[in-house]
């Protein structure tokens, strides 16, 4: 069942540069997010299909160092949740106007922000990556706009419930949206939705988007593994397992040497 995508094309955006490591991992998720979106896909497929992303439990089997720096980890991110220490950091790219991304927020993240988010393992990064045209544009700067306002996660709520994409995001519909969200102070809001500051906060995220590699909403990055497509719960809970994993490991290991490094200084 394929994904949807956009004939707009990464290769139309000026890549970003990270280093050598990087360009290897924009090129799986770019293989991988076309694998998601590729048109020879049976009918009976469904998105729990391994094809997408195959997550093994070993923590370093497709991670990339370069990419998990991505992870902004800033205290003050409106488009963010989760302990900002969280040892997982999962970075979502997605529009308001994917059906699929629609159905991750709607039948998998819930599940993870009650299992991970709230026992503080995981934090989740929202990138607005509208890809769709002039509508997505829009409801990704209404989206930040909202988040201004500290109603993000209830605007994205809102826009990705059953149903609401098809009834478009014009201007009266995002309105409509943010009242629903609980944005407080409408006019504000059409004027942050407005604003160059909306417009350079969307395109900083799109470009970083298009810059690893991402051809398809959803894609998203934990601790630098790449996933396309709405993968079902258990692929992003072996990533995430795997992940959280390898972070204790690393605690353990400095917990190790500086216990040493003590010792040695001691003496």
């Amino acid at each position: 069942m394929p994904k949807s995508t956009s004939s707009r094309t990464p290769s139309s955006r000026k890549p970003l540069i990270y280093g050598a490591g990087v360009v290897v991992a924009a090129a799986l998720l770019g293989f991988v997010s076309y694998r998601a979106t590729a048109p020879d896909h049976s009918a009976s497929s469904s998105s729990s299909s391994s094809s997408a992303a195959d997550v093994t439990a070993d923590p370093d089997v497709g991670v990339y160092p370069e990419l998990a720096k991505l992870a902004r980890r800033d205290a003050g991110d409106k488009l963010a949740q989760g302990r900002v220490d969280a040892p997982v950091v999962l970075i979502e790219y997605a529009d308001f106007k994917c059906g699929y991304c629609g159905k991750f927020a709607r039948d998998t993240e819930p599940a993870l922000v009650k299992k991970y988010v709230e026992n503080g393992t995981l934090r989740i990064e929202w990138r607005n990556f509208p890809i769709f045209g002039a509508e997505s544009e829009a409801a990704a700067r209404a989206a930040w706009a909202a988040g201004q306002q500290g109603r993000f996660w209830q605007f994205h709520r809102a826009a990705y419930a059953e149903g609401v994409k098809e009834q478009g995001f014009g201007k009266d519909r995002l309105k409509a949206l943010a009242q629903q969200a609980g944005v407080a102070d409408l006019d504000r809001f059409a004027r942050d939705a407005d604003s160059s500051a909306a417009s350079a906060a969307v395109g900083k995220d799109q470009e970083q988007g298009y810059g690893i590699g991402a051809t398809s909403t959803p894609s998203f990055l934990i601790n630098g593994r790449p996933i396309a497509g709405a993968q079902s719960v258990e692929t992003f809970t072996r990533a995430i397992e795997a992940a959280a994993e390898k972070a204790r490991d690393t605690e353990d290991a400095k917990g190790g040497e500086d216990a040493e490094g003590a010792e040695g200084s001691a003496k």
